[in-house]
This record gives C-alpha cells, sequence and structure tokens, in this order.
C-alpha cells in the first residue's frame, strides 16, 4: 500500500510524467484540472511498460534464436544467457513500471489535491516557458554528453529540478534531493548517480 506523500513529491512526479502528455498554451494549462494530469501520468507510464515489454519480447526471441543456432557454437550460448538476462531485467523494469500506474492514484487520492494540482502546474508552465533557457543550463554543465542524449524520463527529472532551482525559489538541495528520490523510482538503475552529479554542478553555478 503506498504511503502517504508530501503534496510537493507527488505534485513533481504528476508534472513528471504528465510533462510530455499535456498540451497548449500557459493559460490552457493553468486550467487543468488533478484528473486531467493524472490521466497524463498514466498514459506515459502506461506506454512506458508497453516499450520496456515489446522490448524484452524482442530480447527474448533473439535469446531463443541463440540457443537454437547454438547447438556447436558455445560462444552463442553464452551470448543467448546475455540476451535472456536482458529479457528478464526489461521485463522486470516493466512490473515495477506497472506498479507505478497502479499506485499513482493512490498517492493522489492520499494528499491534499488542491496543493499537488498548484504546483504541478506551476513546474509544467515553468519548465515550458523556460525550456530554452533550462536546457541550455544543463548542456553547458554536462560534459561530452547532451540533454536530448538522455532517456525522456531523465531529461524531464533534470528540468523540473532545474526550474525549481532557477525560476522557483526552492533551495538548491531539496530540489536535488527530491530529484534523486524520483529518479531512484523512475528512472533506470544508474540514473539518479548521474542526475545527481549533474544537479550538483548546476547548484554550484547558481551560488557563485
Amino acid at each position: 500500500m503506498p504511503i502517504r506523500q508530501q503534496p510537493r513529491r507527488t505534485a513533481r512526479i504528476l508534472a513528471l510524467l504528465s510533462l510530455t502528455q499535456v498540451r497548449g498554451n500557459a493559460e490552457k494549462i493553468e486550467q487543468l484540472e488533478i484528473n486531467d494530469l493524472l490521466l497524463g501520468a498514466i498514459r506515459s507510464l502506461t506506454t512506458e511498460v508497453e516499450n520496456a515489454l515489446e522490448t524484452a519480447a524482442d530480447e527474448l526471441n533473439r535469446s531463443n534464436e541463440q540457443v537454437f543456432r547454438s547447438e556447436t557454437r558455445t560462444t552463442n550460448v553464452g551470448s543467448a544467457k546475455e540476451m535472456l538476462k536482458d529479457a528478464i531485467a526489461l521485463t522486470q523494469k516493466a512490473i515495477n513500471r506497472l506498479g507505478n500506474v497502479l499506485e499513482l492514484p493512490e498517492f493522489v487520492q492520499l494528499s491534499q489535491q488542491a496543493q499537488v494540482r498548484e504546483y504541478a502546474i506551476e513546474l509544467i508552465t515553468t519548465v515550458n516557458r523556460r525550456q530554452g533557457e533550462i536546457n541550455q543550463m544543463l548542456d553547458d554543465v554536462m560534459i561530452d554528453w547532451k540533454l536530448n542524449r538522455l532517456s525522456l524520463i531523465d531529461s524531464n527529472i533534470l528540468r523540473i529540478a532545474v526550474a525549481e532551482m532557477a525560476f522557483l525559489q526552492i533551495e538548491p538541495k531539496v530540489a536535488i534531493n527530491e530529484a534523486v528520490e524520483i529518479a531512484k523510482t523512475y528512472s533506470d538503475d544508474d540514473g539518479f548517480r548521474f542526475i545527481n552529479g549533474v544537479l550538483r554542478k548546476i547548484s554550484d553555478q547558481l551560488t557563485k
């Protein structure tokens, strides 16, 4: 059963997951209700589950093909095992994402919905309005890496945290800690470490 979360944590999660689903100008976004945000978040997570399962199925098929061709080649057996391991990991990721889909409505129900809606919309509108500046700030600190090479989840976790630090007067330590905690649930295994490092560089620049 989900534990009660602070309204702003829930708002950050809703903003993160519904960011790519929300369309329109600032005025239209400000008219969205909590259920609109929740629907966008669920659609986003559902798409991720479907993609992860599709990729896992492809890996499983490839590993099966390797097994059938491996009667005389031990190297093929090793390759098939690796593919099977990847397929299992991807399936587990999909199951975890599905759990997030099922828990999200209860998270919102347990939180103070008016505050969740207000802050989620503030985050979405700030990221949309300031996206050029936010993207540039991130690209400037990511050595040998670019924002457009990251997964959509990771890039949006970063954008939301930078929006908070640079434009919404949220203390950098709070914004970074929240981004890392959310990344532990919604990013890949090592994503939260990368996000932590990038945001600390942003924080250093903002406090100079």
